[in-house]
């Protein structure tokens, strides 16, 4: 790929400006994609699983942004550095749902809070959510 393809077009050039938009990312109404409440307590359920070490974060890739990805990834290794410097083995967990609250900012974006309780600790995970090419994208992802 060329130097002159990846830059922005100059702002005369209509064709180059259309061409951008048409393929681009699309952003995509809240109405076109499955509920966000549903979509948001999966992706918390695999994030937790990958942070716990029993699930590979390589199968949340589609659903995160790239920052979001290399923000798990970093977090991935440092908890299994400390499991490993601790002796404690990787154990699956159950996560209970306790609360899920959406709002909706503008059309085709989400912003989640999710609270759930194991056995020994609470945490809320707040993310956001974006529509983008007929389906749901976590653009910003926060543990607590």
């Amino acid at each position: 790929m060329s130097e002159s393809s990846t830059r922005t077009p100059p702002p005369g050039d209509r064709l180059a400006t259309a061409s951008i938009d048409f393929f681009g990312r699309q952003k995509t109404s809240v109405t076109d994609l499955p509920p966000p409440d549903t979509f948001a307590v999966q992706v918390v359920h695999g994030v937790l699983e990958v942070l716990a070490g029993v699930r590979e974060v390589d199968q949340l890739a589609r659903w995160l942004s790239g920052d979001v990805f290399s923000a798990v990834v970093a977090r991935a290794n440092l908890t299994a550095r400390a499991r490993s410097a601790r002796g404690v083995p990787t154990l699956r967990t159950t996560h209970a749902i306790r609360n899920v609250r959406v709002s909706s900012p503008a059309d085709h974006v989400v912003e989640a809070t999710v609270t759930v309780a194991t056995r020994i600790r609470t945490r809320a995970v707040a993310l956001r959510l974006e529509g983008l090419d007929g389906r749901w994208r976590v653009t910003s992802l926060g543990v607590l």
